[in-house]
């Protein structure tokens, strides 16, 4: 099964290596869950295609305009480009913990903060979180330690050897080598799975609607996957269908049988 991670897969190959510094990721993600949840989800394609709803990326979150969602449906304001957080009906956050795992404290919490902005301002928006989980034991800390100090040089003689599977990479800049414990991976996992989730019809208990940990072998030298085999999670690609599915049901649910 093709999942909008594979999509993520493909544009860090094209760009040559996965900046952690920013959140490029998240609109690829976010692209593709819409992308297909209206091929899925026909009440959602249809509200969507009638203008009862609308799709924004990166929008301030009710309660605290500096904490933005990656993707949010919503009835749009009348007369004006903006959704009305009064009348949100699905987010969507996407986090990831590439290298660094001791910032999957922050993370849990930015998510836990998010959790708490949507619930208290409207308790029965469909809320889901994705989180990829780096699985690889070393990084190439090509953001901070290679690309800002070889200009153009870096163009056109180190981007295009990056994510290749070029070894040599390694040993020619030792400097920007960050490296993570065999343990890190399975930790994070356990970790983000203590996020708060609730059963479809149980709008008054504050949980997320679904999380979904998606673990990748990220580390700028080899071409980066999806690790399908990853012994710390079921089946992602089960994972991602399932996803899918419970974010049309509990769409359905709330917005369609009142």
């Amino acid at each position: 099964m093709r999942t909008p991670f594979d999509d993520l897969v493909e544009d860090i190959i094209r760009r040559g290596y996965h900046n952690q510094r920013l959140e490029g990721h998240s609109d690829i993600v976010a692209d593709g869950i819409l992308r297909d949840l209206r091929s899925a989800c026909a009440p959602l394609r249809a509200d969507i295609e009638t203008g009862v709803v609308r799709a924004w990326k990166n929008v301030p979150s009710p309660g605290d305009r500096r904490r933005k969602i990656d993707l949010l449906v919503a009835e749009p304001i009348e007369d004006a480009d903006k959704p009305d957080l009064t009348k949100t009906s699905l987010g969507i956050e996407n986090k990831s913990v590439v290298t660094a795992h001791r910032n999957k404290t922050s993370r849990f919490d930015d998510l836990t903060k998010l959790l708490g902005a949507y619930q208290s301002k409207r308790p029965e928006t469909v809320l889901v979180a994705t989180v990829i989980v780096g699985t690889a034991h070393r990084f190439l800390n090509v953001s901070d330690r290679i690309s800002p100090f070889y200009g153009a040089t870096f163009d056109e003689e180190i981007r295009p050897r990056l994510s290749t599977g070029d070894q040599k990479l390694w040993e020619d800049f030792p400097a920007a080598v960050s490296k993570n414990r065999p343990q890190d991976p399975t930790s994070t996992v356990a970790h983000f799975r203590g996020l708060p989730t609730r059963p479809p019809g149980m709008t008054h208990i504050s949980g997320y609607d679904y999380v979904l940990l998606v673990p990748m072998h990220i580390d700028n030298v080899s071409p980066p996957y999806v690790e399908r085999e990853f012994a710390d999670t079921a089946n992602c690609d089960a994972d991602y269908g399932n996803m899918i599915a419970a974010i049309c049901t509990a769409y359905t649910a709330r917005w369609h049988m009142g």
